[in-house]
């Protein structure tokens, strides 16, 4: 069958869905349905009977708006996704929404639309490959061998973290990912030459890539032979500019920005049709196109060739084949608990929480090969860097440190492509002011629910000197706000193994670790104590039901609350105090256990919380206060800046006698 007929499939499928939605971004489907049909029917070694296969290809759209181009691909090849559902495009509760989402359509790699962030989790993808290839393939028996691709336009390679992703994936050599430039020129303003006129070769070939410049989007054996030379690339990644023409096949709009983001509409659709010669009705693909396309048996066949080489692997490999089964299913390893509560008998020292961190990777870090990540150009500060920590190099891939050079958003999205493509665990770290830089990347963690654990150092105005530019306020209060995420902020060790454990655990989304660059005491619990940490909040200081006053605090403030505490009791003051190292675990008790620990509301409550108060509120009634940050910070020494803001025992003393005088008025 002529093959611009089998690309016509996605196209027709494309501007019919968007036609039938009202909404939608038609041009793009057009513009590389040519490129699409070569690399899914010839390249792509996947199976729609499977989509969660470990050693297939993975392909990323990351220019996700175009997502009836991913929906037309994977409807026409086999997957689980019905030609009603392409007829329900951007409806409620369809599974072909606006933008890809992994969770929601069977074949859909990663969540894109955020432009450039696809890209980047390409790149994640592509370290895993690398990483797990050199971990567990030998000689004989390659159990882990695929590429990575991802198709890109415009918008992609303008947003800077195109910048950081690209640069650092050639300084890796990342060979298996090959990146496939949709160069139509056109972006929603108009021609890109109003703000995007650099040389992509010549930037690309700077960063240490293969570059295939000026293919023919529209030649299909052009097209194949770009193809083939990227996969025989064997130590860059590879950029291949296809030339495109977006909204390929519209008589009136091709190549225009009025076909990038709105439907053709009917007179359009219809000179579209004729132009094309697509005889068919909306929404109609013929038996012998479906068949030409239909990749379930090949799929099915790849993937059997493949389990047949892992059952071999398991002969050979028995120990090697245990633990690549384990990662797959991810289960955690045992020994864990064990080995932190040992940790904690044999360390009581004071120190910094981001030192606790650092003490907790060194014990479990050994237990858990998969633990993969590094730090965005603050490995001294951020401490994530253990004894037995190995740099990955372009050399050498068998280590499991990451040096992202600082690239914050970069890392973070890169991280999620790691945790998408399994096998790995990953951990991105910065500074916590520095959690705006990826904000987004990090709100796709959510919105994908990856485990991503982000260890977020330096958390307050306790960072001294550097001053409000680097010290952090308003950045755990709007980490709380992400759905999903797990902000965990521990007061010394204990709690600090507690919630690496945590997030370690958890699998369905996010976990910040919030730690302090100053030194802060280790705090003496009960074993009860101890185990109610995971509970997110608990009472760490007097445990009576008849208090004067409740004190909720977290991290590096605790030891301030239970010293004035002890302080107050001298004086006859009856005062709680409760530790709150994870709001989100605290809130998904029960109510009774909630209850016992806040108890009612006519009990007056004090915050104490070096950084912006608002997401306490949901425990306060008119009868609580806060002593919260309300500006922003002071450069000065740590002790010395929280005390200008009232972090003393003193003044919480002072709070504590002034809320209680108020209530019993």
């Amino acid at each position: 069958m002529n093959k611009r007929t089998l690309s016509n499939a996605i196209r027709f499928l494309s501007l019919d869905a968007v036609e039938s939605a009202k909404s939608g971004h038609p041009g793009a489907p057009m513009g590389m349905a040519d490129i699409a049909l070569v690399l899914w029917s010839k390249h792509l070694k996947h199976n729609p009977g499977n989509p969660k296969w470990l050693d297939r290809d993975r392909f990323v759209l990351s220019n996700g708006h175009g997502s009836m181009l991913l929906y037309s691909l994977l409807h026409l090849s086999g997957y689980a996704l019905t030609i009603n559902d392409i007829k329900k495009f951007r409806q409620l509760h369809s599974i072909t929404p606006g933008h890809p989402e992994c969770d929601i359509t069977p074949g859909v790699e990663t969540t894109t639309g955020p432009l450039g962030q696809g890209l980047a989790n390409a790149v994640g993808m592509a370290i895993s490959e690398k990483s797990l290839g050199k971990e567990f393939n030998r000689h004989d028996c390659k159990i882990i061998n695929h590429f990575t691709y991802a198709f890109v336009g415009d918008g992609c390679l303008m947003e800077g973290v195109s910048h950081e992703v690209c640069s650092l994936a050639g300084t890796l050599g990342l060979n298996k990912l090959i990146v496939i430039y949709d160069m139509n020129n056109i972006s929603i303003d108009g021609h890109t030459s109003l703000a995007f006129t650099e040389n992509i070769k010549k930037r690309f070939e700077s960063y240490g890539w293969n570059v295939l410049d000026n293919v023919d989007g529209h030649d299909f054996n052009k097209i194949d032979k770009a193809l083939k030379s990227a996969k025989n690339e064997s130590s860059k990644p590879t950029l291949i500019c296809m030339k495109t023409i977006i909204g390929y096949g519209a008589p009136n709009k091709k190549g225009t920005s009025s076909v990038h983001g709105a439907p053709l509409g009917p007179e359009e659709v219809k000179l579209t049709r004729e132009y094309l010669k697509w005889p068919y009705k909306p929404f109609h693909v013929p038996k012998e196109i479906y068949k030409e396309w239909d990749f379930k048996k090949k799929g099915q066949q790849l993937e059997e060739k493949w389990r047949k080489k892992f059952t071999q692997y398991k002969k050979l490999y028995p120990k090697l084949h245990k633990e690549l089964s384990r990662r797959i299913q991810n289960k955690l390893p045992s020994g864990i608990d064990r080995t932190l509560t040992k940790m904690i008998k044999t360390n009581n020292k004071s120190m910094a929480t981001r030192k606790s961190s650092q003490v907790t990777l060194e014990n479990i870090g050994p237990l858990l090969p998969e633990l993969i990540g590094g730090s965005a150009d603050l490995k001294e500060s951020n401490l994530v860097f253990w004894q037995e920590s190995k740099a990955i190099s372009k050399k050498d891939f068998t280590g499991k440190y990451i040096h992202y050079g600082v690239r914050e958003f970069g890392m973070s999205a890169i991280s999620n492509g790691i945790s998408l493509h399994g096998g790995l665990r990953p951990y991105a770290s910065t500074f916590l002011i520095f959690s705006e830089y990826a904000k987004n990347a990090i709100r796709m963690s959510a919105i994908m629910h990856q485990p991503v654990i982000y260890v977020f150092t330096h958390d307050s105005i306790g960072l001294g000197e550097d001053g409000p530019t680097h010290q952090a306020i308003e950045q755990m209060a709007s980490l709380r706000l992400i759905p999903g995420m797990s902000v965990w902020r521990p007061a010394d060790l204990s709690e600090t193994a507690v919630a690496w454990k945590s997030g370690l655990i958890k699998d369905n989304g996010p976990t910040s670790l919030i730690l302090s660059r100053q030194t802060l005491p280790e705090i003496k619990r009960s074993v009860r104590q101890f185990r109610d940490i995971s509970k997110g909040g608990y009472v760490i200081y007097n445990p009576e039901a008849n208090v004067d006053l409740v004190l909720l605090t977290s991290g590096s403030e605790l030891h301030l609350c239970i010293e004035s505490a002890k302080m107050l009791d001298k004086e006859g003051l009856n005062v709680r105090v409760v530790s709150m190292p994870c709001m989100e675990e605290f809130n998904s008790q029960s109510n009774s256990y909630k209850s016992k620990v806040l108890l009612k509301d006519s009990v007056p409550k004090l915050v104490v919380e070096a950084g912006v108060g608002d997401s306490w509120d949901k425990y306060l009634s008119s009868t609580c206060d806060k002593i919260v940050m309300n500006t922003f910070g002071v450069s000065a020494p740590g002790g010395d800046a929280l005390a200008h803001f009232g972090f003393t025992a003193k003044n919480i003393i002072k709070r504590v006698k002034k809320l209680i005088k108020n209530t019993r008025r």
